[in-house]
């Protein structure tokens, strides 16, 4: 099953937990992004503000309880859309999203070949697919076993550290 538009929004919003993903692509294509990415790249700083849909969003469900995660795999040098991305990242942890970033530059990448994927509760699989270049083609509810991704999701937060730990020292 295809999820899209309000339909991916009541997935999202039925969590009664978790909602956890993993992402692993260096560029994320959006069309809503677009002009905010061009903006970041000619020198605008990524405000509050530009995250506020989100941050309101997290910052909700934190408050009711329920938590927020993901874990990024990236390597060096990171992307431009990664350092637009890891600054949205900032305001994200503010609201209280836990992130983690899985830095696989200098070692062999322990979820090779793992899409990206959101899951809700350890119990529902929503498959994120995108092309090559990070444009996504759809969302699909995975019908199959949750236990592969609750394993996938154990290996990713076992070996990455967290956002705010992976970024000091450097400028994103």
């Amino acid at each position: 099953m295809l999820l899209a538009g309000e339909d991916w929004r009541r997935a999202f919003d039925a969590m009664q937990q978790e909602a956890w993903r993993l992402e692993t692509l260096p560029v994320y294509r959006v069309p809503q992004e677009e002009e905010a990415v061009r903006r970041f790249l000619a020198g605008e700083p990524v405000t509050r503000e530009a995250t506020q849909p989100w941050f309101d969003r997290v910052k909700a469900y934190v408050t009711s309880g329920r938590s927020v995660g993901r874990v990024h795999i990236i390597a060096q040098p990171l992307s431009d859309y990664l350092r637009f991305e890891f600054e949205h990242y900032r305001h994200n942890v503010e609201a209280g999203e836990a992130i983690r970033i899985l830095d696989v530059t200098d070692r062999p990448n322990p979820l090779d070949g793992v899409q990206d994927f959101w899951m809700f509760d350890r119990s529902r699989i929503v498959l994120m697919n995108y092309e090559p270049d990070g444009t996504q083609i759809d969302r699909e509810m995975y019908e199959g076993a949750p236990e592969p991704y609750r394993e996938y999701q154990r290996i990713a937060l076992t070996e990455s550290v967290p956002f705010e730990e992976y970024v000091k020292g450097f400028d994103a």
